[in-house]
């Protein structure tokens, strides 16, 4: 989409300027190596949101909640709402194309008196989220790998120690390969983008043709499950909880803007890309998985400890057949903890650059040989080691970490939108000037994903099991309470003084102007 402003208008950046000179107007230095591309960053986008494997990560939440018609019908809901956000996000970073993402538009967007302490606590969200949700993944690759070697060896009793141990090499290995190979994430990223889409031409081909035995139509489409204990509109509720986790981190090419060619046009059109990617491939494997069910106890319970694997198998009637398509997947999922890694430490460096964490000086250096910033990527790795470190202890306070993961998400992606509708209500707009504009559109879609996101971030917070007790209760809202009290002890003692956030080098003055000359020099 695009729209033309009144020719009495200045853009806030000409249409020529380059990356690196918007950048340094936006009063930052270019220190990272722009390397990736249109593809390259559209295989970084979908290889962290790759819906269809996302989803078969958390299957157990849908065929609990609801069943196979939530799971379905839920999905198709939650995609087009979803691309309302996108949408949105996408204008943003192509007017504010920094690293800071959601937390610099923030500052940029909302009314000025509040514009720092609300990017201070976006920022929070937006780092909790990240990182929870690079433990997460980390959590899946491992229970694949796991769950593969349960498959073939069925004396093997998955214990959860090895959980996380796997978990732990999973992240050494994408901080590695994050420190001492980052020219080769463009090439990897374009490579998983293949390696991705023939996964699931190749996975859902297998299982419809091998099944003889399918679901009918009437269970995939129309017959509510419930093992939850709640009535069925609450368990519904609970049941997009999984659709909502498979459509999550479109975000990433804003993190990594700095990274990008052509980065305006580039960064927008790679997350619009990544969800409608995620929408199509998430429904028909959902679909597919479905039809290929058995019996949903069996699938739930079984001793792989990943619900499709046993899917797999029900349909293949193959170790070896289950055991390649689950290969794949794991695949998928080892990538897609190395782009996280990326991801995370990214924003960790962005959000240390504007003096918004503690040893700020240190995570926001950059190594001159390798162009990636070191100390960001380390300290992402051992909070991801922190979060699945949990799993020893208890699986109830890890699933916290996947729905605080889920809900950083959400409360930083609604946040700026909340910004532009608070600036639209006090008399404070502006327009968004991007190569990827939604000229009169924009503020009816950021209403719509506010709108959604607000209620999905209410919802991360119910109990999923009745009756509820110490064991099963849903502790998101107390982890959630713990970063707004984190957050708020920071900015009290620290922050308020000197987090700079995106107003270095006049950013939040320029996001207010009505007129900016492009070549007007900046003071950083």
């Amino acid at each position: 989409m695009s729209s033309s402003p009144d020719a009495s208008e200045k853009k806030v950046f000409q249409d020529g300027t380059s990356d690196d000179a918007v950048l340094e107007q936006l009063g930052y230095t270019q220190e990272l190596k722009r390397s990736f591309g249109l593809i390259g960053m559209v295989g970084f986008a979908f290889s962290i949101v790759t819906s269809w494997t996302a989803l078969s990560g958390v299957v157990i939440i849908g065929v609990e909640s609801g069943g196979p018609p939530i799971m379905v019908w839920g999905w198709l809901a939650v995609c087009v709402v979803t691309l309302a956000v996108a949408y949105s996000m996408a204008e943003m970073c192509s007017a504010y194309p920094v690293a800071g993402g959601q937390y610099s538009w923030v500052a940029i967007l909302a009314p000025q008196q509040w514009a720092r302490g609300l990017s201070y606590v976006c920022g929070w969200f937006m780092l909790i989220g990240i990182l929870c949700m690079g433990a997460t993944n980390n959590f899946i690759a491992g229970n694949y790998v796991l769950g593969i070697a349960q498959l073939n060896h069925p004396d093997f009793t998955i214990q959860r120690w090895h959980s996380v141990l796997v978990t732990y090499l999973i992240a050494w290995v994408a901080a590695a390969s994050n420190i001492f190979i980052p020219h080769y994430l463009n090439r990897i990223s374009k490579g998983i983008l293949i390696w991705n889409i023939a996964s699931f031409f190749i996975c859902v081909i297998t299982i419809l043709a091998t099944n003889d035995h399918k679901q009918n139509s009437s269970f995939v489409f129309r017959e509510f499950q419930n093992s939850t204990g709640f009535n069925a509109s609450y368990t519904a509720i609970l049941g997009l909880v999984q659709s909502a986790f498979g459509m999550c981190c479109y975000d990433a090419p804003s993190h990594m803007v700095e990274e990008i060619k052509n980065a305006r046009k580039e960064a927008p059109r790679a997350i619009v890309m990544s969800v409608y990617l995620g929408a199509v491939t998430g429904f028909i494997f959902l679909i597919s998985l479905c039809f290929c069910m058995g019996d949903i106890e069996s699938t739930a319970g079984t001793s792989t400890g990943v619900p499709v694997i046993e899917i797999f198998y029900n349909s293949t009637g193959s170790v070896a057949g289950a055991s390649v398509l689950s290969a794949l997947i794991a695949v998928i999922a080892l990538v897609c903890a190395n782009s996280l890694m990326a991801e995370g430490s990214r924003a960790v460096y962005a959000f240390a650059r504007d003096h918004g964490l503690p040893f700020s000086q240190t995570l926001s250096k950059v190594s001159a040989k390798r162009h990636v910033p070191v100390y960001a990527v380390l300290l992402t790795m051992v909070v991801q080691m922190a979060f699945n470190s949990i799993y020893f202890g208890t699986v109830t306070g890890f699933n916290t970490v996947v729905c605080i993961a889920t809900e950083g998400f959400y409360l930083s992606y609604a946040m700026p939108m909340l910004a532009r509708i608070l600036a639209y209500v006090t008399g404070k707009k502006h327009r968004l000037e991007g190569p990827y504009s939604l000229g009169r559109y924009g503020l009816a879609l950021n209403i719509i994903g506010f709108i959604y996101l607000t209620f999905f971030s209410i919802t991360f917070n119910f109990p999923t099991i009745s009756p509820v007790d110490s064991e099963n209760m849903n502790y998101t809202s107390a982890a959630v309470g713990a970063v707004m009290m984190i957050s708020a002890i920071t900015w009290i003692t620290t922050g308020r003084k000197r987090f700079t956030g995106p107003e270095a080098g006049n950013m939040l003055d320029m996001g207010r102007r009505e007129e900016v000359a492009a070549t007007e020099p900046k003071v950083s």
